[in-house]
């Protein structure tokens, strides 16, 4: 006897269901992004100074990037729903916990470790059931969809932290924001469902076209053991790392021409952000990956060029801000949809999860590292951003660069 599928009918409408749910996660988790929102006024209401007030937001962003090691072995074993529903928890709990205190150490704990970890295991399981429904033509254009809900949290965020802050204190703003996560997190959550064994993503894919099938089954440790991983784990560091260090800053570059309006480039940038990543996933279905991720860095170093002058002056136009942040932001959003792309391709969705953890180690590491470095940068030259760009503009030539090193996976035998 042979057990029936689904017919092939029902089937497009549930991957839909799945990538939804999965974009509409990773809106909630961009909660990471309301430290730069709520800093002012936890500096006022704490009395927090220097580094404290980083530190929070730095340590979540490094324990996300090494918890989705973790939390990608949750979603291949367990699968994507428990996985997804464990993070919203986590978050919550995280959120709740620094609503009771303005102790550092508390707020490190929560924010730093609990909420860190929960976007790990958040983010780790939005995207494997979305891909498993489509067929590999189209794994860029789902991966940058799923992954546009992390970039365009800031567009809702900013004005509903405003709001909190005008009429609560921190502490409640936050433990509204966490019950408001666990709601939407563990709710969708229930929505990432992988297709039934044997199930198979539409028809195959044209000869020639750029998105190759996926490799059967590369185990983390075959993966780690293959030079192409090293290779992109070392992109990965550039061009995340370099966006980062003007992600992070950009309100301050931009209040030289904008003033109080330099929110605006925030927001703009944030669009950006989300739009490069569904736009350089669908790109890189039509001419490959690697055309893709080379156009993207080498982009992103003019733009790095550009922005020199456009945010040293105080008579550009605010409209030429807006025109570079949302670039920068457009090109440094399309590396979280091209390099999940790559390890489908090049190492299967079996162990999806935790590879592509292994490999989003360089984010938190890039982040972290170039981040710094930006800082150093600024204070050693008085507050200018320029020698941050010089060097943020030459590590993606360099990047760019070493996409040409990049060699296509050997394709699994397939059974017959």
């Amino acid at each position: 006897m042979t057990t029936s599928s689904p017919t092939p009918a029902a089937l497009p409408n549930r991957g839909w269901t799945v990538t939804s749910a999965g974009l509409g996660i990773n809106l909630a988790l961009g909660v990471l992004y309301t430290w730069s929102l709520f800093k002012g006024a936890i500096e006022k209401e704490f009395g927090w100074k220097g580094s404290q007030l980083n530190d929070p937001y730095a340590l979540c962003c490094l324990v996300f990037a090494f918890a989705m090691i973790l939390a990608g072995r949750c979603q291949d074993k367990f699968g994507p729903r428990l996985t997804a529903s464990i993070g919203g928890l986590l978050v919550g709990l995280g959120m709740v916990l620094i609503s009771t205190t303005t102790s550092y150490a508390v707020w490190l704990l929560g924010f730093g470790v609990l909420v860190g970890l929960g976007i790990g295991f958040g983010y780790s399981s939005a995207t494997p059931p979305a891909l498993k429904w489509f067929p590999p033509s189209k794994t860029g254009l789902i991966a940058g969809l799923v992954v546009a809900g992390f970039g365009l949290a800031p567009v809702y965020l900013a004005p509903a932290s405003q709001f909190l802050l005008g009429h609560y204190q921190v502490r409640t703003s936050m433990l509204i924001l966490g019950l408001a996560f666990v709601v939407i997190v563990c709710g969708l959550a229930q929505l990432l469902v992988n297709p039934p064994p044997g199930y198979v993503a539409g028809p195959k894919p044209a000869a020639g076209a750029a998105a190759k099938p996926a490799a059967a089954s590369a185990t983390p440790s075959e993966v780690l053991r293959q030079p192409t991983f090293w290779l992109l784990w070392v992109i990965y560091f550039i061009g995340a790392g370099a966006g980062l260090m003007v992600i992070g800053s950009i309100s301050g570059m931009a209040k030289t021409s904008m003033g109080e309006l330099a929110f605006v480039a925030v927001a703009i940038l944030a669009v950006g952000n989300a739009g490069g990543r569904v736009l350089a996933g669908t790109l890189s279905d039509r001419i490959g990956r690697r055309w893709t991720l080379f156009l993207v860095l080498a982009i992103q170093a003019a733009l790095m060029f550009l922005a020199i002058p456009v945010t040293a002056s105080k008579d550009m136009a605010a409209v030429a801000i807006v025109v570079v942040a949302a670039l920068i932001g457009a090109n440094y959003g399309a590396n979280l949809a091209l390099f999940p792309s790559y390890t489908k391709d090049l190492w299967g969705l079996k162990s999806f999860g935790m590879n592509y953890g292994l490999l989003f180690t360089s984010w938190g590491v890039g982040g972290l590292v170039l981040s710094r470095l930006q800082q150093t940068l600024t204070a050693s030259s008085g507050g200018s951003y320029r020698s941050s760009f010089i060097t943020a503009g030459v590590l993606l030539l360099v990047g760019a660069a070493l996409t040409f090193l990049i060699r296509p996976g050997r394709p699994a035998p397939t059974a017959n």
